[in-house]
């Protein structure tokens, strides 16, 4: 909050207190039930920031004016200044306030120097390093590899109005060990995803380039299409399903040919235990010699995925996935089992995360891999993996991961160094 006046606060509580002499002649509208204010205050009542109605309550099921909402907000503004109140809560009482600024001002608080729309476009984004190094048994050519690059992304977000936002990222990046200015997978900036996501109470709907669901699991990629989900707050089940097209030259051997792309599934959060089970399809010219399969004549791949987890703890935490595509007959398996404890928050400097983790990953159980160290080098890798994180400076995280194992066709033992510091904006 850039500023608060304990005067023009007084006045907003003496308001409030007398809301009924006001309200005769209460100018305001009703704010619409599915407004964005109502869940930014049930954050805010949740962190104890917000206290609500005069007699300390908040009628979170009670549609409310425009008027009621800023003397809401002129009482968090009083009760956050000067007290410990986080980034994340202060953002959204800025925004509540350049929302609600011109009821703020009738009842005598002063916002200074917020603009109504200053908010509508926030950026975000990483300045990114990463080493890697790679050893395989085998001849000099396969036995070793190393990565080392920088990337810098940008993802903004523009709001539309109170249920869309348009959403986008951009990357550009630099082999360090070419440092080619004219290389063509490099030093572009390049549009990775674009699209218009609305948000209807429980139901979210995508249009545009964007990441599938389960794209920390077998699904690492944009694709163009729609999405419809349906995500009640807190406990219960969820709903998804998709359907668009996915470039081959994201998915494997660099094919030009594009792929019919559709995924449905369910999701389930229950206390401490959440899961999902969801299938992927695709379908595309010559998918057989795409994704290698040895003896199918095919031109479809249907992918199985369940995954799950459970917190044992605030600090232990198991997660685990399994997914097969039964369309093929080779490299057609893939699994994770990880056991993770605490995990770098970017905010906080100091915390850190430790995990342990086996997979098996075999090629064609994937639409486009997320892993590092255990991969999809020579059609798929079984292994363990150790790593953690460590939040350095506020913002900034630090990540090391080591991978032992064997690749799953002819069993030629891997190693993979993975380091990786993130610069958070």
């Amino acid at each position: 909050m850039k500023k608060t006046l304990v005067s023009a606060l007084t006045t907003a509580l003496v308001v409030g207190a007398a809301s009924t002499t006001f309200a005769a002649q209460n100018p305001f509208t009703d704010v619409p039930a599915d407004h964005w204010a109502y869940d930014a205050v049930a954050q805010l009542a949740k962190d104890g920031v917000v206290t609500g109605y005069g007699d300390g309550t908040y009628k979170g099921d009670k549609q409310i004016t425009r008027y009621e909402m800023a003397v809401m907000v002129a009482r968090a503004m009083a009760n956050s200044n000067g007290a410990n109140v986080s980034g994340n809560d202060k953002a959204l009482l800025d925004k509540l306030a350049a929302e609600f600024g011109d009821e703020l001002n009738n009842l005598g608080v002063r916002v200074a120097n917020l603009e109504k729309n200053a908010d509508k476009v926030a950026w975000h984004g990483t300045a990114e390093y990463t080493f890697q190094h790679y050893m395989t048994d085998g001849d000099a050519v396969d036995a070793k590899d190393s990565r080392n690059n920088v990337l810098f992304r940008l993802e903004p977000t523009a709001e539309v109005n109170n249920h869309w936002h348009v959403k986008a990222r951009l990357d550009a990046d630099t082999d360090l060990d070419t440092d080619k200015a004219n290389d063509a997978d490099h030093d572009k900036v390049s549009l990775k995803r674009i699209w218009a996501e609305g948000n209807y109470g429980s139901m979210t709907y995508k249009v545009g380039k964007f990441a599938a669901p389960d794209d920390d699991t077998i699904t690492d990629t944009p694709f163009s299409g729609v999405e419809v989900g349906y995500n009640p707050a807190g406990d219960g089940v969820s709903v998804i399903g998709g359907a668009g097209r996915l470039a081959q030259n994201v998915i494997k051997y660099d094919r030009d040919d594009t792929a019919n792309y559709q995924y449905v599934g369910l999701g389930l959060k229950k206390n401490k235990l959440w899961g999902a089970a969801r299938l992927h399809h695709l379908n595309a010219k010559n998918m057989t010699s795409a994704y290698g399969y040895a003896n199918k004549d095919t031109d479809e791949a249907n992918i199985w995925l369940v995954k799950g987890g459970y917190a044992f703890s605030k600090n232990v935490a198991f997660k685990g996935f399994y997914a097969q595509n039964h369309d093929a007959d080779v490299l057609n398996k893939a699994g994770s089992a990880e056991l993770d404890y605490k995990g770098a928050q970017a905010e906080n400097q100091g915390t850190y995360g430790l995990w342990v983790a086996y997979r098996h990953l075999g090629q064609n159980a994937f639409i486009a891999s997320p892993w590092d160290v255990i991969n999809l080098d020579k059609g798929g890798e079984k292994g363990w993996e150790v790593g953690g994180n460590y939040a350095m400076f506020k913002n900034t995280i630090l990540t090391l991961r080591y991978g032992k194992g064997e690749t799953i066709q002819g069993g030629k033992d891997v190693q993979n160094l993975f380091g990786r510091v993130n610069f958070l904006f």
